[in-house]
């Protein structure tokens, strides 16, 4: 994991799934500044927020248990790849 020199600045509570994913967008970005291209593209951040709400969607359609945790043992091996 790319642990930044500063702290990471808190932010305010989120209230919508908008929120959410321009959060995550956010926080990809600032986590990982080697994964933006000069350009303000980033290839790789938009590949991991767009599985991120891909297995957000199939938990929310499911709506049990196991598929939060078939959503969070999904990203476990999409960090470790």
């Amino acid at each position: 994991m790319n642990i930044p020199d500063q702290p990471i600045a808190m932010s305010h509570q989120i209230h919508t799934y908008t929120e959410l994913q321009q959060q995550i967008h956010d926080d990809l970005r600032i986590q990982h500044p080697d994964w933006v291209n000069s350009d303000g593209s980033s290839p790789t951040c938009d590949s991991y927020e767009s599985r991120l709400m891909e297995l957000l969607g199939i938990s929310t359609r499911r709506g049990s248990n196991e598929s939060a945790v078939a959503t969070h043992r999904a990203l476990e091996q999409g960090a470790t790849r």
